[in-house]
């Protein structure tokens, strides 16, 4: 059996909401072994992720929140991978914003464990991004993937609609914060960091 590893390209496009369109580069993860995967985040090019995932079966699509630059290509993916879209029920709203007319299959659960190539993933519920957002914590790879709710430098951002700068920062100390220090956040955007260089620019 060959190991669980990370696998990781970046993939442009755009990122809109409130009447407002960014340029955004999303990082692209998946997660498993030389047979089976797991993908974390559909954002903007199919091709993109294909081409990460290669050959291998992929077991879910694993949305950490329904920003369109996370979810647009999600139910293309699906049709083309023959996976389920996983993805917390709060987001609802959020989703209904890029798609109207399909839905994601399954939903996710504050505590639930997925598992891929011999690894557990365990969903945690981080509001505050968004009403949705979720983490996944891989124990045996020591690492976490934040989506937008943790960066290099800080939380993720606030102030648009459905999010809560307050909850985002409560759900970072209570839940990222419990994870070991040596933690290494991968995130959505951007660089990683570790859960102990975050808890000193939080003054946690």
């Amino acid at each position: 059996m060959s190991p669980v590893r990370i696998d990781h390209a970046v993939s442009s496009g755009t990122f809109s909401l409130d009447g407002e369109t960014h340029e955004v580069d999303n990082n692209i993860w998946v997660i498993g072994d030389d047979d089976e995967c797991v993908v974390i985040d559909a954002p903007h090019d199919v091709g993109d992720i294909l081409a990460v995932v290669g050959w291998r079966q992929v077991k879910a699509i694993i949305c950490t929140h329904a920003h369109d630059d996370h979810v647009r290509v999600a139910p293309e993916l699906r049709e083309r991978v023959t996976a389920p879209i996983l993805m917390h029920p709060a987001d609802k709203p959020v989703w209904e914003l890029t798609h109207t007319e399909h839905l994601w299959d399954v939903d996710l659960e504050d505590g639930q464990t997925i598992k891929v190539g011999g690894a557990a993933l365990k969903v945690l519920h981080t509001p505050g991004h968004a009403p949705g957002a979720i983490c996944l914590y891989v124990h045996d790879l020591g690492a976490v993937f934040t989506g937008d709710t943790l960066f290099k430098g800080g939380p993720g951002a606030t102030g648009r609609s459905f999010s809560d700068e307050d909850l985002i920062k409560e759900s970072i100390r209570s839940r990222l914060f419990a994870l070991p220090e040596e933690t290494v956040v991968h995130t959505g955007h951007g660089e990683d960091t570790t859960i102990g260089a975050e808890k000193e620019s939080l003054g946690a």
